[in-house]
């Protein structure tokens, strides 16, 4: 039997990060979320690292601001 992939918005993801940092339980918090602990701790790793930038969506790079900013930029100056 094949599982069916499951997709989680920025919004719950953001919020299951929120939670990971409140609570001493990743585990017991992964359940209630219904979601694995590995993935909650890359959700983690990956809000650590890019900040506001996490979670862009399929097919968005994943930036730091800096990154976002200097693309910005090349765009502007590849236009002109």
């Amino acid at each position: 039997m094949k599982k069916t992939r499951i997709i989680y918005d920025r919004a719950f993801k953001e919020k299951a990060v929120q939670l990971s940092f409140e609570r001493t339980n990743i585990s017991e918090l992964a359940r209630e979320l219904g979601v694995t602990a590995p993935q909650l701790y890359k959700w983690r790793k990956e809000y650590e690292e890019f900040g506001q930038g996490s979670f862009p969506g399929n097919g968005n790079l994943k930036q730091t601001p800096e990154q976002e900013r200097i693309s910005e930029l090349e765009r502007k100056l590849k236009d002109a």
